[in-house]
């Protein structure tokens, strides 16, 4: 679990000094969608952005930062696996478990997806940009995160009452002051 967390705190690292760049990747994504021709459609998949950096992406600026998209996405779709890993899960968690592995489908559409507040990411879009181009892809690794965060979160609950109803089940001491303590009494003078 410690290994899970400190993956994704890694991770989140990776994706603060990303989300800084991100007018660079929208300039990115429009220069390399005009060099593929492929104006109209909205940037709808990982694949669809590999694809763009693979094949239509001539400036390393543009490269680089595509490329780091798809880092960010890889380093998530590996931390997948190992929460599979770690915790056989219960419905919760594997729910949570399953989100992750369809939004990081290769061929996933996440042009529907929006992250919406704390994530300010699609703010800093147009509403043009944000409706019909990139609403979808700047929103996908935010919304990963915070499945994840959820799942760590849930485990974390529930590690800490199983471990306390461990505990309780071990101990059955009984403190031998309870036994003679005398009735509650409200505050006042009681004569004796």
């Amino acid at each position: 679990m410690d290994e899970v967390v400190h993956t994704l705190r890694k991770i989140e690292e990776n994706y603060k000094l990303f989300q800084q760049q991100q007018f660079t990747f929208i300039r990115a994504l429009e220069r390399t969608r005009e060099e593929a021709h492929d104006l109209i459609k909205p940037v709808s998949s990982i694949v669809q952005v590999q694809c763009y950096k693979d094949h239509h992406c001539y400036n390393s600026t543009d490269r680089r930062i595509l490329n780091m998209f798809i880092s960010i996405c890889n380093d998530l779709r590996h931390l997948c696996h190992k929460l599979d890993k770690v915790h056989p899960g219960d419905s919760v968690t594997n729910s949570l478990v399953e989100k992750c592995k369809q939004l990081l489908n290769d061929s996933n559409d996440f042009t529907a997806l929006r992250a919406t507040y704390p994530h300010g990411v699609v703010n800093y879009l147009s509403l043009e940009e944000a409706k019909n181009r990139y609403g979808g892809v700047v929103s996908l690794i935010p919304i990963v995160l915070d499945t994840m965060r959820e799942w760590i979160t849930y485990n974390k609950r529930n590690m800490l009452h199983d471990l306390q109803d461990t505990e309780c089940s071990k101990c059955k001491y009984e403190d031998p002051r309870l036994k003679n303590k005398a009735p509650w009494r409200p505050p006042g003078k009681h004569p004796y």
